[in-house]
């Protein structure tokens, strides 16, 4: 007989009781840096500097990835820290992308006609909004659901796609056909991330473990194959991960069970502008 995983319920409780403490230092300058190269790569963007602008990406999602990292091993995870980093990853992974899409490929829409203009900034705002919309779910059902998947294309994952798209690409003239190719993958990207459908979270892989020398071996060829194609590994990679979930939904041909239902009963609280 099989048992299911047990599924982690976060103490939300415990992290409010440290809520006053001090801000822990080093988890948050790394939440801060990727904050910052969420907002470099804006500018970058404004300055049409594209490829740069997608590498402050990259940059950023290894920065949240060791800021949670962190967090963990030095157990100094609290709630101030996980709206921080929710908030920076909005910027980060849903600002900043719909930016750099929209200035690199989608503001040429406009060209063709007006109604295409409209197709490719409503694309652009949607990816921002289904970015909010994920960070948001993942917050509410983090420790409820099987830490092996998310649900729904991470928003780093998606903000790789692009990223990679715009190194792949580089600095080209598209045509209206591949123009709204382009603004089609943007609204695929922005429903896969609010869609139920699951992804593997990789949070199973421990490093901190000994493995056999072979891995560290095939580690060292994935680092060299990176070097050697690094404008057309990452479009592969990121592509085939975005794409990921819904194959293995056709392959297993069974629906999974739902997650958690993200609004509950609403209660009366305070309005806007704070107790009545």
């Amino acid at each position: 007989m099989r048992h299911r995983p047990r599924l982690r319920r976060r103490r939300w409780s415990e992290l409010r009781e440290r809520r006053r403490q001090s801000v822990f230092l080093l988890p948050g300058l790394l939440t801060t840096g990727n904050l910052l190269c969420g907002f470099y790569a804006i500018v970058l963007t404004f300055d049409g500097y594209y490829q740069g602008a997608a590498l402050a990406l990259f940059a950023g999602m290894v920065l949240d990835i060791l800021d949670g990292k962190v967090a963990r091993l030095t157990r100094t995870t609290t709630q101030f820290g996980l709206e921080y980093d929710s908030l920076a990853d909005v910027v980060s992974f849903g600002v900043a992308p719909a930016v750099l899409l929209y200035s690199w490929a989608l503001v040429q829409l406009g060209q063709v006609s007006a109604m295409a203009g409209r197709i490719g900034a409503g694309a652009a705002f949607l990816y921002v909004l289904c970015t909010a919309l994920r960070l948001a779910r993942f917050n509410v059902l983090t420790g409820v659901t099987d830490r092996r998947y998310f649900i729904g294309l991470p928003s780093p994952g998606a903000a790789g796609a692009v990223a990679s798209m715009v190194l792949f690409f580089g600095p080209a003239r598209f045509g209206p056909a591949e123009l709204f190719a382009l603004a089609c993958a943007t609204y695929l990207l922005a429903f896969l991330m609010i869609s139920n459908i699951r992804y593997y979270s990789f949070k199973q892989l421990d490093f901190a473990k000994r493995h056999p020398v072979g891995v560290l071996l095939v580690a060292g060829l994935a680092i060299l194959i990176v070097i050697t194609y690094r404008e057309t590994f990452p479009f592969l990679a990121f592509g085939a991960y975005a794409l990921s979930g819904p194959v293995r939904r056709l392959v297993l041909r069974k629906r999974e069970p739902a997650p958690p239902r993200v609004l509950r009963e609403a209660t009366p609280g305070p309005g806007p502008g704070g107790e009545a």
